[in-house]
């Protein structure tokens, strides 16, 4: 009944996904300062736990069942009723359990509002995160998921989507700036990451993860696996040394925090078009990748715009370029789910992959800054100046990450 290969990759793939967000939860912990690493860390594994309440009551069936060519799904499937053991997604070579299917899926949603805490770092009370976190995965990624991948609006206009451009990175990435222009800037500066080795764990974690987060968007083991694991990993390679060299010719030291950013940012413009793409198309993502991303962060910098930890020039913008960047080189030829970018014929392709993702970026900002002001009628959601200085470990947590701060 079940194809035991695409089994068995899809729940490496689903381990390697679920690692990612321990994967997160280092990179952001080693950029933020000695006394905040355990409140950015806890914001990612929170999602592990409460995303998956979610997802297991409602949010699986919101996102897969029903309201075919609509915004959103329905309840049948709430509680996982009906899904057994012996329940069947895919046929033939591609045919898994649907626990696996429904599982993989989790870790996505786990990560996506993980992603944006890095933006607002040091700033959000606690109380007030687990109701964003509700609240985004409710009304801005449940709906996307459901017209990208479930067979939704978006599906119906041929938008494609191999692994998360739209649905994670970049609605991810423009929520991040709607959240910094509405918590303001940082009141205590801090001088940087205070561990640049839990930083490059934590990259290294994200990158291993990403073979799972990509290849396995395939949800079988074929040809386009093996092209959707080769694309990433090319496009993270070339996006990191274009990142290293720029920086290291403009600030005449070659920064290791800059290599590992840049692969970073390859590795979410990468993945909307893994599975869409030649190797080839792949390295030039890569290499725009590390151009564009790199000056992304530059101009935050220079607008003074106080993204903590860059979610929005890597994840957001890396995310819009990625979708854009798939309907120039996607291709039928290597993928006959795919259909041909721009440099192939496909213009309306190609307008459609550009249109869709920056309304649905567009969305993602303006819901969220909306969504905060209503937070923050119910609870406060900026801290204090003198919790701040404290630290938020201290004060929300009671813990500390370090016994000499």
């Amino acid at each position: 009944m079940f194809d035991t290969g695409s089994t068995g990759f899809m729940l490496v793939a689903t381990s390697l996904v679920m690692l990612m967000t321990p994967g997160l939860a280092f990179f952001y912990g080693g950029l933020v300062g000695r006394r905040n690493v355990l409140s950015i860390m806890m914001q990612s594994f929170v999602s592990l736990g409460w995303t998956t309440v979610i997802w297991y009551a409602v949010g699986f069936s919101l996102c897969f069942s029903g309201g075919e060519g609509g915004v959103i799904g329905n309840l049948d499937m709430a509680f996982l009723s009906g899904v057994t053991v012996n329940s069947v997604f895919g046929s033939g070579t591609g045919a898994i359990p649907m626990f696996i299917f429904i599982a993989y899926q989790m870790m996505f949603a786990i990560i996506t509002p993980a992603l944006i805490t890095g933006a607002f770092a040091n700033r959000v009370r606690f109380p007030a995160y687990l109701l964003f976190l509700t609240f985004w995965l409710f009304f801005v990624y449940f709906p996307l998921v459901h017209m990208v991948w479930g067979g939704g609006l978006l599906a119906d206009l041929g938008v494609l989507d191999f692994a998360g451009g739209i649905v994670v990175h970049a609605t991810a990435g423009m929520a991040a700036l709607a959240s910094v222009f509405y918590v303001g800037k940082r009141k205590v500066s801090e001088r940087g990451p205070h561990s640049i080795p839990l930083v490059a764990l934590g990259t290294g974690l994200l990158w291993f993860g990403w073979y799972g987060f990509n290849a396995g968007s395939q949800l079988q083991v074929d040809g386009i696996t093996a092209a959707a694991f080769i694309n990433t990993d090319i496009a993270a390679s070339f996006a990191a040394i274009t990142w290293l060299f720029i920086e290291w010719r403009k600030e005449r030291k070659p920064k290791f925090v800059g290599l590992l950013t840049g692969a970073v940012a390859g590795l979410a413009t990468i993945t909307p078009a893994a599975g869409f793409v030649s190797p080839g198309s792949a390295a030039i993502i890569g290499l725009v990748s590390g151009i564009v991303c790199y000056y992304a962060v530059s101009l935050k910098n220079k607008l003074h715009w106080d993204d903590a930890l860059d979610v929005w020039g890597v994840h957001g913008v890396g995310g819009i370029l990625g979708v854009i960047l798939l309907g120039v080189f996607g291709s039928s030829a290597i993928n006959p789910s795919a259909t041909d970018g721009l440099i192939f014929g496909g213009t309306g392709f190609f307008l459609t992959e550009t249109i869709s993702v920056l309304v649905a970026g567009a969305y993602a900002f303006l819901f969220t800054y909306a969504m905060l002001w209503v937070i923050d009628k119910i609870t406060p959601v900026k801290v204090t100046k003198e919790m701040e200085e404290g630290g938020l470990d201290g004060f929300f947590h009671g813990e500390v990450a370090y016994e000499d701060q």
